[in-house]
């Protein structure tokens, strides 16, 4: 079962291919990109560190990385299972809400057999803190909640580094249709050479802030949090660090 989190994608000539651009790919220096205020504006229920929702972390995951064409998305509904929204996640996924070793979704991502896991081969499997984020959602119910990630402050004091931020961001929003196997529009963003090439292009940070010119991503889901983006812009800024 390819998931959900991935993230039906591409438009026309511009937005046909990920993070296609209207501009000319920026070499050597490039500029400072402005600071943005580092407090959250969002106005609904804030996020607990506590509780996993879907809306907001785990549909994104299974956007991503299996509602993609060829696999789970609306049209192809491979071996009948759509993972584009709550409704059909619970259905064709066969959610048991608190049971997570009873729920065929879960089961299927914790699954080590080539011939059995999803994502199958060659596309890599889910990280062992996503399979712990799909377990625990149902866990706690398998509910259609979400949180607003942009209320309250947004801390951008902390060194952001590819380690401690833009790596997991990748693999949650990004690597589904991005990864090294059959990249979309030929753009891999595994690795972090791979990530920081897009960002000196000026691309990445074009892409996920909607700039005019940019294919907006990640595709088939909601923006990525106003801090997250910031935090991309810090880390950018401040020369990528590994």
């Amino acid at each position: 079962m390819q998931k959900v989190l991935l993230l039906g994608f591409f438009l026309g000539a511009l937005t046909a291919l990920p993070f296609a651009c209207k501009h000319s790919p920026l070499t050597g220096d490039y500029p400072t990109l402005p600071d943005s205020p580092s407090t959250g504006n969002g106005h609904g229920q804030p996020c607990s560190p506590d509780s996993v929702y879907f809306q907001t972390q785990v549909l994104p995951l299974l956007v991503a990385n299996c509602a993609r064409s060829g696999c789970h998305d609306n049209i192809t509904r491979a071996e009948g299972v759509v993972l584009t929204d709550y409704p059909q996640v619970m259905s064709t996924g066969k959610v048991k809400a608190g049971k997570p070793a009873d729920s065929k979704l879960y089961k299927v991502v914790v699954d080590t057999r080539p011939d059995k896991r999803m994502p199958p081969p060659p596309a890599a499997p889910l990280t062992v803190e996503q399979q712990n984020l799909i377990r625990k959602w149902i866990e706690q119910g398998a509910l259609n909640n979400s949180c607003d990630v942009n209320v309250g402050p947004c801390d951008t004091s902390a060194v952001v580094t590819y380690g401690n931020f833009v790596e997991s961001l990748m693999s949650t929003y990004c690597t589904g249709c991005h990864g090294q196997s059959s990249p979309q529009g030929g753009v891999s963003l595994v690795t972090y050479a791979e990530v920081k090439a897009v960002a000196q292009s000026g691309r990445l940070y074009g892409s996920i802030a909607h700039q005019p010119g940019y294919s907006p991503m990640p595709k088939g889901t909601n923006a990525l949090p106003s801090c997250s983006v910031q935090k991309i812009k810090r880390w950018i800024n401040a020369g990528m660090p590994q």
